[in-house]
């Protein structure tokens, strides 16, 4: 299926690794020109040198507020191009209870998940707008479905952003400019690892409590957001898409 994506200009934040890099590595299969962005340049050289199709990479930090918002100028002068598909994946904040975790640490995950996205979305939008096509794609989670426990700034934050993506989707859908969250499972990542104690534990656990036994894999999440940045997904916007092998049991 050609998904009429080849020579677009695409960024992905927080590409160096796991669920960003499935992203970049299925956008980059596709034909499009890929900026790949995050905090170590050193980990995006490495990311970026084991994927087929046109990358280059870009540092940028979610607590850096202007740094977001002229970093779409910056890809396009390199890639030749204004950006036309913008994938934020602004990062998961510490996990905690709903009185847990001080003040600072609730300011810094509203900026990483809701005006970080802003920002970028802000500065890439006007191009994608006057073109129109374009396509934002929210790299979120289940827990805006189903709540998960000891999650509270994420469950939160998250819940926040999505009102944001619902309301932006709205606003822009005459212009070409489609607008989605993925709502993410569990899914094999470093992060999952971390909050599982290891790799192995983590996929015990979704043996258990997932559907399809398993978790999930970046590569299979880059081609659900591949997709919808696609020609094919123009009608569709302002949804909440799960990935999660059939575990959340919301209707």
């Amino acid at each position: 299926m050609d998904l009429g994506i080849s020579g677009r200009v695409a960024l992905v934040m927080g590409a160096s690794k796991g669920i960003g890099r499935g992203i970049a590595a299925a956008l980059a299969a596709e034909g499009a020109r890929v900026a790949m962005a995050s905090r170590s340049l050193e980990k995006l050289d490495g990311a970026a040198a084991e994927i087929e199709g046109e990358t280059d990479t870009f540092t940028a930090d979610t607590a850096d507020l202007d740094g977001l918002a002229a970093l779409p100028g910056k890809v396009g002068d390199r890639l030749g191009g204004p950006v036309e598909i913008l994938i934020t994946n602004t990062g998961g904040p510490p996990p905690g209870g709903a009185l847990e975790r001080p003040t600072e640490e609730w300011e810094d995950a509203y900026r990483s998940l809701v005006l970080a996205p802003r920002a970028l979305i802000e500065a890439a939008l006007p191009s994608m707008r006057s073109r129109g096509w374009g396509r934002i794609v929210n790299v979120g989670s289940s827990s805006t479905i189903e709540a998960i426990p000891h999650l509270g700034l994420s469950n939160t934050h998250r819940m926040a952003a999505i009102g944001y993506f619902k309301t932006l989707a709205r606003e822009v859908a005459g212009d070409g400019v489609t607008v989605n969250t993925v709502a993410t499972g569990k899914i094999a990542t470093d992060r999952i690892a971390s909050m599982s104690g290891s790799m192995e534990a983590a996929e015990d656990v979704a043996r258990e409590q997932v559907p399809a036994g398993r978790l999930g894999t970046p590569d299979e999440y880059g081609s659900l957001v591949a997709f919808l940045c696609s020609e094919r997904a123009a009608y569709v916007t302002g949804t909440q898409i799960p990935i999660d092998g059939g575990l959340l049991r919301a209707v």
